[in-house]
């Protein structure tokens, strides 16, 4: 079908209508993928039969808002050099305040336009037009344009730059001479306000992918002035830094409104205040009164966060989990047995009741969770110690094996999951010893310990998830996960775009991440947070990204 005045919209979108109206999908599913294709979400609400959601994720647009005073956050404040090779949401949640994306996808995991006014795929999903939004200033007084845009593909496809969007995009990705490079024409400058992406394959994950967090869009110039966004924080944000020191705090003042092209936000300030590691200390600031909101609570601290006068809880059924990971080139975990006798040895519910209270789902060891719109139903794997017995006997272990698993010592969560697993392996004669490190220590070796167990955040879309961690050869693959089959799954799910089909790829993806046994996946969690009842319109989103445009204190 071709696009014309009548049928404006890519042709995918009239066959999800058809499929929505026989109940071949959802409007979950019809809402994700056609606001994907570029129908604005009103548009897509009204298509679904839906009651009309703001474009403004956070927007509180009832009356008695007010606007003025500093939002006191209890947050880590690490080092925040380059955007493009974060690690961590939390350096990410300081620069989104003074960077923009090119998308922005809301708590209710739907993508709209940011930076990015809107956008066109072609019919093969293979070629992307993004039309710029006009009028947009950089807080040094330039003008935002298409040569930004392309600068920071240029950067995050560049292996030189390490950035983790090189799986995202992968692609847009030739591999030559065993390096993986931009392909030649991949980014082009259509005009001063248009940029054309010129993919290798399908790829229907395009703006999704543009809102995760090292993809924050910095100055054309950004290397060339340094390369070290604390020091010279250009951005198009709302706000400014004003201050930055790293393990302490980090202030943002509110822009001048007449400079900044969005509404006007609510805050004057943000002042983000590190309370180290230990969470216990950020609620305590919260209960005396030294700040308004903290990062996470963790689920051990519920029954503290109902004691605190005047605290809100806030809490979000997410994608965010924890892997017992195993590195399929080191040893022993060269040997799939091994790593499949540690993988059946867990009870996935009964370590979610253990670990972490029961405040999730369990997981399936193939990390592509229920709350992906893409996701294949799949049984709960069984615990099974006769076979891990036989298994690790064929393997040339008869009287078991020996272990070490590394972890953080915070949130405390993890070292609960880590010592539960160890307990659950012991019947099956593996005895794994948990090295407990600092964070700042795991986090130097967290994609070189042969066995660690490592929390991942959430993304919105299970190919997301895939494509970072588990594709051959990305640099967040901690596993060394290496199977070409599956890449080649990966692709082929990632430009389907009817919604039934792509559960069919998603099983097999699924069924053979499980298979390959590099992960022991135990849970999906929810995720906690607390504020002084002053804050207002704050929604805890999934990744815990701080949106905080709108938000404002009472």
């Amino acid at each position: 079908m071709a696009k014309s005045k009548k049928y404006p919209y890519h042709p995918g979108v009239y066959q999800m209508m058809d499929d929505l109206r026989v109940g071949k999908i959802g409007r979950r599913e019809f809402l994700r993928t056609a606001t994907l294709l570029g129908v604005a979400a009103p548009v897509a609400y009204a298509m679904a039969g839906c009651e009309k959601k703001s474009e403004t994720p956070s927007a509180s647009r009832g009356g008695g808002t007010k606007k003025g005073g500093t939002l006191r956050v209890s947050m880590r404040c690490q080092e925040m050099t380059d955007p493009a090779t974060f690690d961590w949401t939390e350096k990410s949640n300081v620069a989104r305040q003074v960077l923009e994306y090119l998308t922005i996808t809301g708590p209710d995991n739907i993508t709209r336009p940011y930076l990015c006014e809107r956008w066109e795929a072609s019919d093969d999903l293979k070629t992307w037009t993004l039309q710029l939004r006009q009028g947009v200033k950089w807080n040094n007084g330039d003008e935002f344009n298409a040569d930004d845009v392309v600068f920071n593909f240029t950067r995050w496809l560049d292996p030189k730059t390490g950035s983790s969007n090189q799986g995202l995009f992968s692609s847009m990705v030739t591999e030559s001479g065993g390096k993986k490079k931009m392909t030649a024409g991949a980014v082009e400058k259509v005009d001063n306000n248009t940029v054309r992406l010129h993919l290798n394959r399908p790829e229907l994950a395009v703006p999704e992918n543009l809102y995760n967090y090292p993809a924050a869009i910095v100055h054309r110039r950004f290397e060339e002035e340094g390369g070290d966004l604390s020091k010279n924080p250009v951005g198009t944000g709302p706000f400014e830094l004003k201050e930055y020191v790293v393990g302490q705090k980090a202030v943002l003042a509110k822009r001048d409104p007449k400079d900044y092209w969005g509404e006007e936000v609510y805050l004057d300030g943000i002042h983000n205040i590190d309370h180290g590691d230990e969470a216990s200390a950020g609620l305590a600031a919260l209960a005396s009164g030294q700040v308004d909101l903290v990062y996470e609570a963790s689920v051990e601290q519920l029954d503290v966060v109902e004691k605190i006068p005047g605290a809100q809880l806030y809490e979000t059924v997410t994608a965010q989990t924890g892997v017992a990971r195993m590195q399929m080139d080191k040893k022993p975990f060269t040997d799939p047995r091994v790593r499949t006798a540690v993988r059946i040895c867990q009870d996935h519910r009964r370590l979610l009741e253990l670990a972490y209270r029961g405040r999730g789902a369990p997981a399936e060891d193939h990390h592509v969770s229920e709350v992906h719109p893409e996701y294949a139903k799949m049984d709960v794997p069984k615990q099974d110690y006769e076979r891990a017995k036989q298994l690790l006997n064929e393997a040339g272990y008869p009287n078991g094996i020996d272990l070490k698993i590394d972890c953080k010592k915070d949130p405390s969560w993890e070292v609960a999951v880590a010592q539960v697993l160890s307990e659950m392996c012991k019947p099956a004669g593996i005895r794994i010893k948990i090295n407990v490190m600092p964070n700042t220590q795991y986090w130097e070796i967290w994609d070189k310990t042969p066995f660690g167990f490592t929390a991942w955040t959430h993304r919105p879309l299970g190919v997301m998830v895939l494509n970072l961690g588990y594709r051959s050869g990305v640099p967040w693959n901690e596993s060394h996960h290496n199977n070409p089959e599956f890449d080649k799954l990966l692709d082929q799910a990632s430009a389907t775009l009817d919604v039934a089909e792509r559960r069919k790829t998603m099983a097999k993806l699924q069924k053979m991440l499980q298979d390959d046994a590099v992960i022991a996946q135990p849970l999906w969690r929810s995720i906690f947070t607390a504020s002084s009842d002053k804050v207002r319109d704050f929604k805890l989103h999934p990744t815990n990204y701080h949106q905080l445009n709108k938000v404002w204190l009472g």
